[in-house]
This record gives structure tokens, sequence and C-alpha cells, in this order.
């Protein structure tokens, strides 16, 4: 299942884009959220990567996160891997103007089984409402990493 929204500000590429990849104040912001962030220090991986914990619906989640494209100043793409899911997330910086900026924000969630699979077939049924969820989140992400 794909989701995907766009969204405009008045701020600069270069900006915006260093803003999204401070890793170190992206996980300070996850650990006031409540989510447990572990860094992987494996060189073998040759990425960055990070395992991640949370609660959600009343069980403990795990997520492994790991930062797969860095193009400065363009685009950013980690993959996520979950017991039920696969994830890929996109993000995408587009110098509109020198102050006008707009950012892709592209997900890619993918079932890693049949339980998961049901579950992508039932959320599909509410799609639209889902879209307009993850708008409003990702839009007061990047206001707050913008201030």
């Amino acid at each position: 299942m794909k989701f995907s929204t766009r969204i405009d500000r008045q701020v600069a590429a270069t900006e915006l884009f260093d803003a999204l990849a401070d890793f170190d104040r992206l996980e300070r912001m996850l650990l006031r959220r409540g989510v447990a962030v572990t860094p992987v220090n494996d060189i073998s991986i040759g990425a960055r990567v990070w395992n991640l914990a949370f609660d959600w619906r009343g069980q403990r989640r795990e997520l492994q996160l790991a930062l797969v494209q860095f193009d400065r100043p363009e685009r950013l793409g980690l993959t996520g891997v979950s017991t039920p899911f696969d994830l890929r997330l996109d993000l995408s910086v587009i110098a509109m103007s020198r102050q006008k900026t707009r950012l892709i924000f592209e997900l890619d969630v993918r079932p890693r089984n049949m339980r998961a699979r049901l579950a992508l077939q039932t959320a599909k049924l509410g799609k639209g409402q889902l879209d307009r969820k993850i708008a409003k989140k990702v839009k007061a992400f990047v206001d707050d990493v913008l201030s």
C-alpha cells in the first residue's frame, strides 16, 4: 500500500534537507514521544541503522530502520523491517525557488505474512481517511523539524 503527500514550505531547499537529515535531533524527537531508539553501529552493514521499539495499540512493536539513500540536498531513502511489514520511505526535497521548497513524502508498506496482508486489505477500505491522517502527521512533523 502506498501513501504520498506533498508539502510546500517557505524555506530554502538545503535548509529543509539539513533539518530532515539531522538524525541526532530526530532521535531526540522520537525519544520524547516514547520510542526506544538504539543506533546500530555495525560497519559491515554500510549504512546508518536504528532499532526502534514503541507501544502501539497495546502491544510492543519493533522496527529496524536503515538509511539506504542520502543524496544531498534532494533525497533521503529509508527502509524498515518489522515482523509484519516491510517499509520504504522516500523523502524528496525540490527547490521551487530560492525560498520555496516542496517536500514529497512517499511511504510504501508491504506485508510479510498473511495476517499483515489482511490488515492492509482492510486498511485499503479507508485509504482516503488514512491519506488525510498521514498528510496531517507529516505536516506536523515538518513544522516540528523546522522549528
